[in-house]
């Protein structure tokens, strides 16, 4: 029979394209739109293509969990709050001589490391076209923001001297930055 052979080649886009839990509930809703038209009297060809025709291409379906995906909606909020967190985290550190703080040249370099390497994989979760790609760039993006924010804070705690005002404010917007982080990991990692 070639229509159950259609429901199985719709399932098997899905499954391809999502996270098995997301590919099976979809592929769940479209068998039971097939049953439902063949209870209604529908021949197997038609209610096959009914339940299609309902659901709408798998394509159409993948592309619109991309565009939903909790993981790609957190890294275009941090790609965009990036450059007000950026610009109070220079100007403390312009202001206090950070290059003269007594901090090990290999964390420096770990942390910068850390955050660009977590600002390309937020361009990633917002760029690519693979659900799974963007949820794992999402998401150890987030967790390398927040690794860098408390690196941050803790440098500006223990050794920073510049102006006490600057030190509050980029302490502020990065903690702001970790608690949206830690709200956007629940919906990631679901």
């Amino acid at each position: 029979m070639a229509e159950p052979g259609l429901i199985d080649e719709y399932c098997a886009v899905l499954r391809g394209a999502l996270p098995a839990a997301l590919a099976e509930e979809v592929g769940d809703g479209l068998v039971e739109a097939y049953e439902a038209c063949l209870r209604r009297g529908m021949a197997q060809p038609e209610a096959a293509q009914a339940a299609v025709a309902e659901f709408g291409a798998p394509e159409a379906v993948v592309a619109e969990f991309r565009r939903i995906s909790p993981a790609r909606r957190a890294a275009a909020t941090f790609l965009g709050t990036g450059p007000m967190v950026a610009a109070c985290w220079a100007a403390l550190l312009i202001s206090g001589k950070a290059w003269d703080w007594p901090v090990p040249f290999i964390a420096r370099v770990l942390v910068g490391g850390l955050l660009l390497a977590s600002i390309a994989g937020l361009i990633t979760a917002t760029r690519t076209k693979c659900y799974r790609t963007i949820r794992r760039s999402g998401v150890s993006s987030c967790l390398g923001l927040a690794t860098v924010d408390t690196s941050m804070i803790m440098a500006a705690i223990l050794v920073s001297p510049g102006p006490a005002w600057l030190a509050v404010a980029a302490i502020a917007v990065s903690a702001a930055r970790i608690t949206g982080v830690a709200r956007s990991l629940r919906p990631m990692l679901a």
